[in-house]
């Protein structure tokens, strides 16, 4: 059995006395005992999904991290959700806008924009879709079933609020309904009186047919990026790969997607305009996020956890464990942008950062004026 700490630095500190979590201390170690360099009172800026409520439904399961579950959020939140062979998210539609990353199996994703154009593509794990505010979609899974996740540009969001096609049925008066179908009122005698929401139906038919049935309607993919089939750009220690509106029009949401090898460093940075929320699938990691007034945390991460860093805060990302860690960070801008610390110093005239910093001539030699936005020693 590990041994465990005392939250004891030098002579600051004691020792627990009373009763203890091991489990949660042992996963958040810089919470437990911060290092000396933290200091201040920065709001909590993590959120386990493991904590969050799980709404289980017929044949799948959803579950959010949104301003409620962590008040940081106020621009962005985050839903994970499962969908086995077959079932059904509901057709739907947001008041926010939707940008979602597949994490295991395929799904297929149907949308209508508002040109009447039609979208339906099957996805796999890497790819992404972004459904705007409005845009009525559905999803389901395919033969081995899915797992994701959705950003919402909203902290106040959630899953359980959507505009729903079978509510929006149950609260219309029937002969509203018959009217505005051209059938009989009795054509509505079996609509459901409630949501759907996720529930069961048979795995659909191949992609092809599915359109052939459809007959002749306009179809268009640009609501989807498959980001899978595009290569990441490799640095010294992990790779990086940026998915916004320069390389996917329609999102109003931007993306990086980092991967880091154990010991890498996604650099010192911060970004200019736009909040970051940060959701973790693999390894360990570890953050320290700055403010003024002489404020900092540390964080600490493992898969399913989910960070935030609100804009223009000082942050980094440190693979602390012994396998890959990656992470995805979606942003509330629909172009990508972020200052690095190295770069800055490196693009400041020598006497200005010697005068402030105390530091010789071989800090200044060692300064990079190029973007490397993961290093490893």
């Amino acid at each position: 059995m590990t041994e465990l700490k005392q939250p004891v630095r030098g002579s600051k500190g004691a020792d627990i006395a009373g009763p203890r979590n091991p489990e949660v201390e042992l996963q958040n170690p810089d919470i437990f005992l911060p290092p000396a360099t933290d200091n201040g009172g920065l709001p909590n800026l993590k959120f386990p999904f493991a904590m969050a409520h799980n709404r289980l439904e017929d044949g799948g399961w959803a579950r959010e991290v949104t301003c409620r579950e962590m008040g940081a959020l106020k621009e962005l939140a985050i839903v994970n959700m499962r969908l086995p062979p077959g079932v059904v998210r509901e057709m739907h539609w947001h008041k926010e806008a939707e940008w979602a990353y597949v994490l295991k199996g395929k799904v297929r994703f149907y949308l209508i924009d508002d040109q009447r154009q039609t979208l339906i593509e099957d996805l796999e794990p890497g790819d992404l879709w972004f459904a705007p505010a409005g845009f009525p979609h559905a999803i389901q899974g395919l033969e081995e079933g899915t797992e994701f996740v959705l950003v919402f540009n909203d902290g106040n969001f959630s899953e359980n609020q959507t505009l729903l096609v079978t509510e929006l049925f149950a609260h219309i008066p029937r002969e509203v309904l018959a009217k505005n179908f051209g059938l009989p009122e009795a054509a509505f005698n079996n609509i459901p009186a409630s949501e759907k929401y996720i529930f069961r139906q048979p795995v659909p038919p191949p992609l092809e047919q599915v359109r052939k049935e459809l007959g002749a309607v306009t179809y268009t993919d640009k609501y989807v990026f498959r980001a899978s089939q595009v290569p990441p750009t490799a640095y010294p220690g992990g790779a990086t790969q940026v998915v916004d509106s320069r390389n996917f029009d329609v999102t109003s949401l931007a993306a990086l997607f980092i991967d880091l090898d154990p010991g890498a460093l996604r650099e010192v940075h911060w970004h200019p305009d736009a909040d970051e929320l940060q959701y973790y699938i693999s390894g360990k990691a570890r953050m320290t996020v700055f403010d003024a007034v002489n404020n900092a945390r540390t964080f600490d991460f493992v898969p399913g956890d989910v960070g935030y860093v609100p804009r223009t805060l000082a942050h980094y990302i440190e693979n602390i464990g012994d396998e890959p860690l990656r992470v995805i960070n979606v942003f509330h801008t629909d172009k990508y942008k972020d200052i690095s610390l190295n770069n800055w110093l490196a693009l400041t005239p020598p006497h200005l950062v010697k005068g402030h910093l105390n530091v010789d001539d071989n800090f200044i030699k060692n300064l990079r004026q190029t973007r490397q936005p993961v290093v490893k020693k």
